[in-house]
C-alpha cells in the first residue's frame, strides 16, 4: 500500500508545483497580497493549478512512456518503469481534471477559460508541439504566462505590460535553459538516439541555444528593470522624513522597487552558472530547490518586494 501511494505521489510530481506560485504575481505587485477576498481566490487558483498540472504531467508521461525508457533519467519515472499501471494513471488523470474544473468554476468564468486553455495547450504539447523545434520552447514558456494571467483573472487585479514582458522573457529563458541541459545530457548519444528520445532536440545545437539564452536573460533584466522604474513612479513614497528628506532627488523618494533588481540580476547569473558550469537546468524546479544561494536570493527578492510595496510604499 505504501509503495502504491509513493509511486502515485511520484506520478503527480509535487516538486513541479513550485511553478504555480506564478499565479501570485498580479496580487503581489498590485499591493493587495494581504487582502482576504482576492488572496483566497489566488490561493484556490494555486491549488487548482497544482491539481491540473499534475494531470498534465501524467498525460505527458503516458505519451512519452516508450521514449522515456531510452532516457538516462526519465526511464525511472513510474509509468516508464512500470511502477504504476497505465489504466490507474488514466483514472487518476481524469479525476484530477474533473476536480480542477469543478473547483475552478467556483472562481469565475475567465479563470475557467485560462485553465481550459492551459490544459489544451499542454495536451497539444505532449502530443505534437514538443516535437517541433522552437515551437516546443514557445509552448513550454506559454505555461508560465498562462499561470500569471490566471492569477490576474482569479484576483480581479491587473498586471502591467512590463510585468507581462518580464514574464514572457523569464519563461523563455527557463524553457531554453531546460532544452540546453537536455541537449547536454543527450550529447553522449547518437543523433538517431536523440531523435528517438525527443525529435526537437536533434534540431538544436548548443551554440544556438546559448544565443537564445543570452537574448532572453538580457530581456528579462531589461524588462524587469523598466517595470520597477515605471510602475513605482508616483505610487510608492516613504513616509519617514528622517530616512527620506524632501531635499533629496524625487527619484529616491519613489523608486524603492528598483532595489529588487539586484537579487534578480544575481539570480539570472546564478541560474546561468548552473546551466553552463553544472549542466543543470533540465528541471528548473530541481535547480531552484537544490541551489541554496539561489533559494536565499529568492527570499531576499521577496523580502525586498514586500518592504518596497507594503512597508515603505
Amino acid at each position: 500500500m505504501n509503495k502504491i501511494l509513493y509511486n502515485t505521489l511520484r506520478l503527480l510530481r509535487p516538486r513541479q508545483w513550485i511553478k504555480n506560485f506564478a499565479v501570485f504575481a498580479a496580487i503581489l505587485f498590485a499591493g493587495k497580497l494581504f487582502e482576504i477576498n482576492p488572496l483566497s481566490n489566488v490561493i484556490s487558483a494555486f491549488f487548482i493549478f497544482c491539481t491540473l498540472s499534475s494531470s498534465v504531467y501524467i498525460i505527458n508521461d503516458i505519451f512519452d512512456r516508450e521514449k522515456d525508457r531510452m532516457h538516462p533519467f526519465k526511464k525511472f519515472r513510474p509509468l516508464a518503469h512500470d511502477d504504476v499501471p497505465l489504466v490507474f494513471a488514466i483514472i487518476v488523470t481524469i479525476l484530477l481534471i474533473l476536480i480542477s474544473f469543478i473547483w475552478g468554476s467556483t472562481i469565475n468564468s475567465t479563470f475557467m477559460l485560462s485553465i481550459f486553455i492551459y490544459l489544451l495547450l499542454q495536451i497539444l504539447y505532449s502530443a505534437l508541439l514538443k516535437h517541433i523545434a522552437i515551437i516546443d520552447i514557445l509552448a513550454l514558456a506559454s505555461g508560465y504566462i498562462i499561470r500569471v494571467y490566471a492569477g490576474e483573472f482569479a484576483s480581479g487585479l491587473h498586471i502591467s505590460v512590463w510585468l507581462l514582458l518580464t514574464t514572457i522573457s523569464l519563461s523563455l529563458f527557463l524553457a531554453i535553459g531546460k532544452r540546453r541541459s537536455e541537449l547536454t545530457l543527450a550529447s553522449r548519444y547518437s543523433d538517431l538516439q536523440i531523435s528517438k528520445m525527443r525529435k526537437s532536440l536533434s534540431r538544436y545545437s548548443e551554440p544556438l541555444l546559448n544565443v537564445y539564452a543570452s537574448i532572453f536573460a538580457t530581456s528579462t533584466f531589461i524588462s524587469y528593470s523598466l517595470f520597477t522604474f515605471l510602475e513605482s513612479q508616483g505610487r510608492f513614497k516613504a513616509s519617514l522624513e528622517v530616512l527620506m528628506p524632501e531635499f533629496l532627488p524625487e527619484i529616491f523618494q519613489k523608486k524603492w522597487l528598483m532595489i529588487t533588481i539586484l537579487p534578480v540580476v544575481y539570480g539570472i547569473m546564478r541560474y546561468l552558472q548552473d546551466i553552463y558550469e553544472k549542466n543543470e537546468g533540465e528541471s528548473p524546479e530541481k535547480v531552484l530547490l537544490s541551489d541554496i544561494p539561489l533559494i536565499i536570493t529568492i527570499f531576499i527578492w521577496f523580502f525586498l518586494v514586500i518592504l518596497s510595496l507594503y512597508v515603505i510604499g
